[in-house]
């Protein structure tokens, strides 16, 4: 069977929050897919990590903003105007604009226009991944083009998304995936049962986070010289909790000699540097910035604990299963989170880690001196967490699940 040439929307390439894609871009392209990547948006990440040099799909931007680059909006309009799909996609256009009626739905059908009209030869399937913004665009793009689609989901555009604009989505894609059992059950209910939604946990390259054998320290909090090291990995927005993060911090005793290491860019930094300064806690947080992949690396394996407050935002917004808690227990250590969506497909209470309520900094804090307190609780946990990743978020499993689905989806379309 020929193989068609895969067409991935993307929101924004390269992104470094978003290693998980680029892992499953590069692993499609090693399971001999021929790849062509189109971004909603230009890099804004100052660094790439190595997987970003190691995929070899060229990559084409849309534009951002259609009044940015009227003449390639415009020069795509007079190409399809007169073709029958354009009048199979401005229907869709004309169902969607009276329950969402904004500037974006609009934006999204341009740049659906541009993607259709500068296709590049022998494209043959459209694949979204994000089920909102960029799954709408794909959407638009398969009416114009006659083209199948497909889509991955994953936490955000499953959480904000209206219900009409995902059930509408998943109606249209071939077929979806997402990384956690909670938005499987999710999309699947939104699906009526439709058997084209399919659960498939992105998992990690366990090659690039290979086994860490090192013995690690047995620090207890009790000397001031030789402080437990507490990591985050993660983005200052609101659904990472670095609030109530930061409050846990303050309210473990005053005796226990610990430090607090943050890795990541996002537009709450300043605002999270702030409370910390308030909360006094100033001489034992470092904020690391956004670090590459190998720098992050290094930090889980000289670290003692690792920790995220992830919360349920007042507009749903939620992570799935972070994957920077897939890479920390990958390297043993342990892992200490909330009890929110995918979390507890990784984390067993007192087996592979600890879990405690969302939006409760004394929970974590109990959590986090139990922890800092017990060397030898760390290790069992952070053993038993290694265990699990690598019997059971290995990527490669979620790659032959993604070839399996496009090759036999192709076969149906032909």
């Amino acid at each position: 069977m020929q193989r068609r040439k895969i067409v991935v929307v993307l929101k924004g390439y390269p992104r470094l929050s978003e290693t998980f894609i680029a892992q499953e871009l590069l692993g499609l392209e090693r399971a001999g897919f021929d790849l062509i990547l189109v971004a909603l948006r230009r890099p804004t990440d100052a660094k790439r990590h190595p997987v970003h040099d190691e995929i070899k799909a060229p990559v084409h931007y849309l534009p951002e903003y259609l009044h940015e680059e009227p003449l390639r909006v415009v020069r795509s309009l007079f190409a399809y105007l007169l073709r029958p799909g354009f009048w199979r996609a401005l229907g869709s256009l004309a169902a969607d604009i009276p329950r969402d009626f904004t500037r974006n739905r609009v934006r999204r059908f341009g740049q659906a226009l541009v993607l259709a009209a500068e296709l590049p030869e022998g494209a043959g399937w459209l694949h979204a991944h994000f089920a909102h913004t960029p799954a709408s665009v794909t959407r638009y793009a398969s009416l114009l083009r006659g083209l199948p689609w497909s889509c991955s989901a994953h936490a955000k555009d499953i959480w904000t998304s209206a219900d009409w604009d995902l059930a509408g989505k998943l109606s249209s894609a071939r077929w979806t995936v997402t990384c956690t059992k909670t938005g499987f059950d999710r999309l699947k209910k939104l699906a009526n049962g439709n058997s084209s939604v399919h659960l498939s946990y992105h998992g990690l390259d366990l090659d690039r986070f290979g086994s860490f054998g090192e013995a690690r320290k047995h620090n207890d909090g009790s000397a001031p010289d030789e402080p437990v090291i507490v990591l985050s990995v993660g983005r200052a927005v609101e659904k990472k909790g670095y609030d109530t993060l930061l409050e846990a911090l303050a309210l473990l005793p005053g005796d226990l000699a610990w430090r607090f290491e943050h890795i990541g860019g996002g537009e709450g930094l300043e605002r999270f540097k702030a409370l910390a300064q308030k909360l006094g806690l100033d001489g034992r947080v470092s904020w690391k910035g956004a670090l590459a992949q190998q720098e992050v690396l290094e930090h889980y394996r000289c670290a003692d604990i690792f920790a995220l407050a992830c919360r349920i935002t007042a507009n749903g917004d939620r992570d799935g299963l972070p994957n920077v808690l897939v890479e920390a227990a990958s390297q043993r250590l342990a892992c200490v989170s909330t009890d929110i969506s995918g979390v507890p497909e990784l984390l067993s209470p007192n087996e592979t880690g600890l879990l405690v309520p969302t939006e409760n900094p004394v929970a974590l804090a109990e959590a986090l001196e139990l922890l800092i307190r017990d060397p030898v609780l760390r290790a069992r946990l952070g053993d038993a967490a290694e265990r699990r990743v690598r019997g059971n978020f290995d990527h490669m499993a979620s790659i032959g699940q993604l070839k399996e689905l496009f090759e036999r989806e192709w076969r149906a379309a032909e």
